[in-house]
Parts: C-alpha cells; structure tokens; sequence
C-alpha cells in the first residue's frame, strides 16, 4: 500500500470531522479537534457490550404483574406467559422466581431480567413478608460487592443487582394497606420503588384522583421516598422534570397483550360491554407515563442511582463489618475503630 493510500485509510472524511467539502474537493477545518467524536466512540462500545435491566415486580396475585410486564416490553417477558401453563397454586412462603430474556431493538441489545415473588401478600399472617424480598436484593449486592474485590477480577462484572420494583397497590380507592406501607418504607431504603395502581379501570376518574392523592400524602407522612427521589436530582431541569412525575405518582395503570381494532387500528386495550380502554391512551390510564419512565427517559438514571447509591451505600456498611472483625481479632479497641470511621 502506498504511503497516499495508507494515509487516506487512516483519516478519510466523515460526518462532523474535520473536513468541509467544497469545489475543488475536501479542505480541512485546522480549528476542528475531534472532542465530540467521543460521543460516537461511547455508542459503539455500548452497542457492543449491550445492555443489563433487572425489574422485580411485587404484589398479590391477581393485580396483572405479568400482563403488565408483557405490555410493557411488547413479549412475553413475565415468569407466568414462559413458564407455567396450569393454575399455580399459592406459595405457602414467598418464593423469588428470576426469568432472563435477551431483548433487541433496531441493533440495541438487552439483558432483561424481571423477578417475580409469588406468594407476597398472600397469606392470612403477613407480618414479615417482606424479609424473603430485602435478604434477595442484598444477596445481588453482595454477590457484585464479592466479584469487585477480587483480586483478579473479572472485566466486566455480571450485574445481577435489582435496578427498580414495580410495587402493585390494589385499586381499593381507599388508603394503603399497613403492609402496603411497611414493605415501601422498608425497601425504599435499598431499593427504586416505583409504586402502581394496578388494574385502575376499576376505579372511576374521580375516585382515581382521590386514591393517588391519599397515596402521595401516606407516603410523605411515613417519609417513604420513592423514585424519583428528591435528593438524587442532579440539577434544575431535572428537579422541574422529576416534580412532574412526582405529581403523577402512583401511576393508574392497565396492563394487557390482546390488541383490538379501534377506529381503523391495531392498539393494545381491553374490550368491555361499554367499549375498549385503549392502554396507551393517556386519557384512560397512565401507562404511556410509566413506561417512558422505565425504558425512554429514566432508565439509565435508575441503574445510576441503584450503582452509585443503593449499592454504595451496602457495600460501605459491609466492609466496615469487615474492617471491625478484622480489627477485633487484632486486638485493636472499638473506640479506636469508632474514631477511624468518623
């Protein structure tokens, strides 16, 4: 090859770079650097690597988790639409049920992972249902925090940590539940809790109101932060942006996979007596508002706030675990400890 070819290969001209073309054929911009071509270099690493999202959908049976996961990813995603084809008997304990689809989108690629935890809020003694769901989700971050503090690590590691939970309140148009309150002011501490309406057609427009705006207000009275937390807004056009979700939540949402002819097209809906609620209409349920939130603005916001807090926050606690056995077994007295810490 030579040396003009080699040199064409090298530094051919592409769009934004540094050449102009004009008449007389490509001249070059000396006051171009190339700084922004970075943003090209990162769309390409990620189109590569592809991308990870685990969901864990919590609630009693029969409030639509898995139609509603189906709806959302337009496949049959959820553990029930793969693995079950008979009527489930209920868990007689709360059982975690993990299910991986590999999921592509005009050439992006993703790792879904949606967990599912038959059995919660179904039995007749629910105190401390909760416990079986907190110790899942530590589990995930101490199997990352155990990968990251090898010695040789891998190059990238498994992400297998809980990025959001779809919490599914009855539509009973009244008020939380106790446990309702006791799982969200629990989790909410290590984990993005989105809360839901599920199956809102049951309500009417003005009871709907209503029930979000008791939702909203139990859930500042309890000091439940759900996300969008407040304290995680980076700046003003966030906080404007994250003040009207927060004004919408929770979302009254309806899941369903039939599609229906309305009006000259194919939509998602489901058919009653008096006509068909369209589920990505905004004027009848706000599944369109939380569905943006999880996949087209937000999502990779929540897998920052579950890496950069969540997590930091349980792998902090835990080698300082660490550090005080250690130092224990040392002889080193816990006020030296308490000392070294602050």
């Amino acid at each position: 090859m030579s040396e003009a070819v080699m040199a064409d290969a090298m530094v051919s001209p592409a769009v934004g770079g540094p050449y102009v073309e004009k008449a007389g054929g490509p001249v070059v911009d000396f006051s171009y650097v190339g700084i922004d071509a970075i943003l090209e270099q990162m769309r390409r690493k990620a189109m590569k690597q592809g991308f990870e999202l685990n969901i864990m959908v919590v609630g009693q049976s029969g409030l639509g988790k898995s139609t509603l996961m189906n709806t959302l990813f337009k496949s049959k995603v959820s553990r029930k639409s793969v693995l079950a084809t008979g009527q489930e008997k209920i868990p007689k304990t709360i059982e975690i049920k993990s299910i991986s689809h590999d999921i592509e989108e005009k050439g992006v690629r993703m790792k879904l992972t949606v967990i599912d935890t038959p059995g919660f809020g179904d039995q007749i003694n629910n105190e401390n249902c909760w416990q079986p769901i907190m110790k899942f989700i530590n589990d995930q971050y101490e199997a990352y925090l155990q990968e990251e503090i090898n010695i040789n690590r891998k190059k990238r590691i498994p992400d297998s940590r809980v990025h959001c939970c779809i919490y599914f309140i009855p539509p009973t148009g009244h008020c939380l539940r106790p446990l309702d309150v006791e799982f969200m002011r629990r989790l909410s501490k290590v984990v993005n809790i989105v809360p839901v309406i599920a199956k809102a057609d049951t309500l009417t427009l003005e009871e709907r109101d209503f029930f979000k705006k008791k939702i909203r207000e139990e859930l500042r009275a309890n000091g439940i932060d759900v996300y969008p937390q407040k304290e995680f807004d980076e700046d003003a056009e966030d906080r404007m942006i994250n003040e009207k979700i927060r004004e919408m939540i929770p979302f009254a949402v309806v899941g369903s996979d039939q599609e229906y002819q309305v009006n000259g097209r194919r939509l998602l809906g489901r058919k009653t007596k008096w006509g068909t609620i369209e589920v990505e209409n905004i004027a009848h349920c706000e599944f369109a508002y939380l569905r943006d939130l999880l996949i087209r603005s937000h999502m990779q916001n929540i897998k920052d706030i579950t890496s950069s807090i969540h997590y930091e926050m349980y792998r902090v606690r835990r080698l300082n675990e660490n550090n005080t056995v250690v130092a224990r077994a040392n002889g080193i007295p816990e006020h030296h400890l308490a000392a070294h810490e602050m």
